[in-house]
């Protein structure tokens, strides 16, 4: 057996593989664009070298809203390719799918029609308290025959007259919290409105915030921003980000993260949080481009005015 996932998908794919079983092997990472998006000819390329040598793909999940650059894999290519070789499709919307409460932004959704099961986490954008994620798929049923046991002691009548879903036959645990009354709590709230409002407004700073970062002379954009994510660095090299992001996270002012692309390290701003308001991103902006100040000052070489050195 043998899985596909994008070079940039969620650890959690790889960590899923090992828990089912599957060696380091059995896991393809598909190659991405300058997108950062998977690139579905080297899946097709990957997918036939397998089956060409006695290989069974079984399984390809792609991602719409990668976790380094919110990069949306090609799902209905990924989904051609897979109906060929009876390959399940799991799609994972992670951070981005809380983006499809607004009409506008559904491209989020594109090809999701072909999927065999979808996730996305209303606890990272949605407004809802850590943990959250919700699971969807087209066909309960191959979920039901993989998962589902019956001892004497589970048996009753509503069951087995089908007047309950039994939850414990969906998923690896046989008990389940309530995290839907959280999640229905958030819908009650703020409304389809509330919650349209919510997303609109990030993803409009986090755009100012990349217009921000192109005109500067010192940063550059590593990736698109497409929602609300934004992912930079300064021309400076890996030294210069390293400081920037070690010095603006310590000054308690603000937070970011940073990832791994190309080689190179880069900053990720995201923002995401329920208070978070342009006016914090335009002092989160000012604070970045000021700390480039000091680390200019602190690294030898690295001098105001010069081509790599803040302005």
């Amino acid at each position: 057996l043998v899985a596909y996932a994008s070079a940039d998908a969620h650890s959690s794919v790889a960590n899923a593989a090992s828990i089912a079983g599957l060696a380091d092997e059995q896991l393809r990472l598909v190659p991405v664009d300058a997108q950062r998006a998977m690139v579905a000819g080297e899946l097709a390329a990957m997918v036939r070298a397998d089956v060409d040598v006695g290989r069974r793909p079984f399984l390809v999940t792609a991602t719409t809203g990668t976790t380094s650059t919110t990069a949306l894999d090609p799902v209905a290519e990924v989904a051609e390719i897979a109906s060929g070789h009876r390959m399940w499709v799991h799609v994972d919307g992670a951070f981005a799918g809380a983006a499809a409460v607004c009409p506008e932004l559904r491209f989020v959704n594109a090809g999701l029609d072909r999927a065999d099961s979808y996730t996305f986490n209303a606890h990272k954008w949605l407004l809802t308290n850590f943990d959250c994620s919700l699971l969807y798929v087209a066909d309960r049923r191959p979920l039901l025959d993989a998962l589902t046991i019956l001892p004497d002691y589970l048996r009753n009548p509503a069951s087995e007259g089908g007047a309950v879903i039994d939850y414990r036959n969906w998923q690896v645990p046989l008990g389940r919290r309530f995290r839907a009354l959280k999640l229905w709590f958030v819908l009650r709230h703020y409304g389809a409105s509330g919650l349209r409002a919510h997303i609109r407004a990030h993803v409009a700073a986090a755009q100012a915030l990349a217009e921000w970062v192109e005109s500067h002379p010192d940063f550059e954009l590593a990736a698109p921003v497409p929602l609300s994510l934004v992912c930079f660095r300064h021309l400076g090299g890996d030294d210069v980000n390293r400081a920037i992001l070690e010095r603006a996270n310590a000054s308690g002012d603000l937070y970011m993260t940073h990832t791994v692309l190309e080689g190179r390290i880069t900053l990720r701003l995201a923002i995401g949080s329920a208070r978070t308001e342009l006016r914090h991103v335009e002092a989160a902006w000012a604070h970045i481009v000021a700390t480039t100040d000091e680390v200019a000052a602190a690294i030898p070489g690295l001098r105001p005015g010069s081509e790599s050195s803040p302005s």
